[in-house]
């Protein structure tokens, strides 16, 4: 007897339907055939669903059983196949009255006495339903939370197989989830700028990069504070709109990130790898590539501490997705794109010591050491860092000074918002300064006579490339949305440049 269902699967955050028929053979010795390229969790699936099935009372003998996963040439994987082919054996058995549910997709991973485990992926998968106007889902309990913000379905959180056999055959009534809202969320600061001590200039260089999604390097002595003020930077982002929540949220909910019970992300991400991590780790990979670091970081901020520990390669493999906000990672006969829209705060030390330019510590590092420590970092790499700021040591009048001379953090987001939507009305989109293109640049970035002649000098004096020239216009277009004017003023490019090159004889 032969029965067919539906369920989806995914190719990285790409969710595509996957057909399911079974065929018993009641005649032949008991066998079970699974086709359709499998990977290891899904030809696992076989002990998991006859023990659930067994466990829920009904009588399963095994036969020779058939089980095809379509389209046939794509690699399937992950646990969510589990309540879709426990169904198929309990139709084409006989224990379910119908052998077709076309309105349905099912989703699911079980366990041994039949309860559904929540799954990883959930929330591109309901995308694709709503797309291909498939009303009706059956998901775990666990995976509530995530599934109520999309609106559109009938979405069933059932408990265990046994619910699922009930409410296809019609025995009982459930109630779908109901869709939620999704409100921005002003989370409490935790990481409040108004806990450190002076830097000011660092703050300010900080609020600029927040509002423009300018790139920054940090440069500084052992306990400058380098850390703390790059772990204050999401506080003074705007909080995620729907689309960028849905976009990051697609991204935790693929590696398993969402917690059960969870909605969307609230929260801007705030990803620092440590520095030992590697390319697979950083961009992503695997034999079905999977999200890195770099995409974890999607609409947030990826920190990279201690920047010339990390391998070369590694730190090298950011060029493409700081300039086209995607990494794509390719695999034998597949490629696949994740989005990796992040602003990129780097630190380092002055040399290997650490104390070079320090007012009070000599350092001990001879310059070919020096010269060693900064070749770690590429020129090219170098060039895609918008704001590279020096961060002084604390001094002691820094750290007795009153908590009302700092600004907190929500004084600082209203400026950034403001910036932020001005960007926004200028782009007619979501896009930001440092995301212009040459024919922006070109428009936004107009330059006085006296500032032309300043760039020309500088570009002669310290050989820049074009991306350097472009990037500096890029700050002084955002210095002056600050300033809330609208032509690109001297102080403004001098201003761009002091962060460009306060500390060039380090890069």
């Amino acid at each position: 007897m032969l029965a067919s269902l539906r369920t989806a699967g995914l190719l990285g955050l790409n969710a595509y339907l996957v057909d399911i028929e079974v065929d018993i053979c009641r005649k032949s010795l008991p066998q079970w055939h699974m086709v359709g390229l499998p990977e290891s969790e899904v030809k696992e699936s076989r002990e998991r669903v006859i023990a659930a099935i067994k466990n829920s009372g009904f009588d399963f003998s095994q036969r020779k059983i058939t089980i095809n996963l379509a389209p046939a040439n794509i690699r399937k994987e992950g646990t969510a196949f589990d309540l879709p082919i426990a169904l198929g054996l309990l139709s084409a058995s006989g224990f379910i009255s119908v052998t077709s549910m076309p309105g349905y997709l099912f989703f699911g991973e079980l366990s041994m006495d039949g309860r559904l485990r929540s799954i990883r992926g959930l929330l591109p998968l309901l995308l694709l339903a709503k797309k291909k106007k498939i009303s009706k889902v059956i998901i775990p309990k666990e995976n509530a939370g995530e599934a109520s913000v999309v609106e559109g379905l009938t979405i069933y959180a059932l408990e265990n197989l046994s619910e699922a056999v009930d409410l296809v055959e019609g025995k009982h009534e459930f109630l779908p989830l109901q869709a939620q809202k999704f409100l921005p969320k002003l989370e409490e600061i935790s990481h409040d700028f108004q806990d450190v001590c002076g830097q000011f200039q660092t703050k300010r260089a900080l609020e600029i990069a927040a509002c423009g999604g300018h790139n920054v390097l940090l440069i500084g002595s052992p306990g400058s504070g380098k850390t703390m003020l790059a772990s204050r930077l999401p506080g003074i982002l705007p909080p995620l709109s729907f689309e960028e929540s849905l976009e990051t949220s697609a991204i935790y909910s693929v590696m398993g990130f969402i917690k059960n019970q969870s909605s969307l992300l609230s929260e801007r991400p705030f990803r620092a790898p440590h520095h030992s991590i590697s390319d697979a780790g950083l961009i992503g990979g695997g034999s079905i590539p999977k999200p890195g670091e770099v995409s974890m970081a999607h609409h947030g901020v990826l920190f990279l501490d201690e920047l010339p520990e990390f391998k070369k390669h590694v730190i090298e493999l950011l060029r493409q997705p700081l300039e086209s906000r995607e990494v794509t990672i390719s695999r034998s006969g597949l490629s696949l794109t994740y989005p990796a829209h992040f602003i990129l705060i780097a630190a380092m030390n002055g040399c290997p010591c650490g104390y070079l330019g320090h007012p009070r510590i000599a350092c001990i590092c001879g310059p070919n050491q020096v010269q060693k420590y900064r070749a770690k970092i590429s020129g090219p790499l170098l060039d895609r860092m918008d704001l590279q700021i020096f961060v002084p040591p604390i001094t002691y009048e820094d750290i007795s000074s009153s908590l009302t001379n700092r600004e907190a953090s929500f004084v600082i987001r209203k400026r950034v918002d403001e910036v932020r939507c001005l960007q926004q009305k200028r782009f007619k989109n979501h896009s930001l300064n440092a995301h212009m293109g040459s024919k922006n640049i070109r428009k936004y970035c107009e330059l006085k006579p006296e500032s032309k002649q300043i760039m020309k000098n500088l570009m002669d004096k310290f050989h820049l490339s074009a991306r350097a020239h472009d990037r500096i216009l890029k700050v002084s277009r955002t210095i002056a949305d600050l300033a809330g004017v609208s032509v690109i003023e001297t102080s403004h490019l001098l201003e761009a440049v002091q962060y460009r090159f306060l500390e060039r004889p380090l890069v």
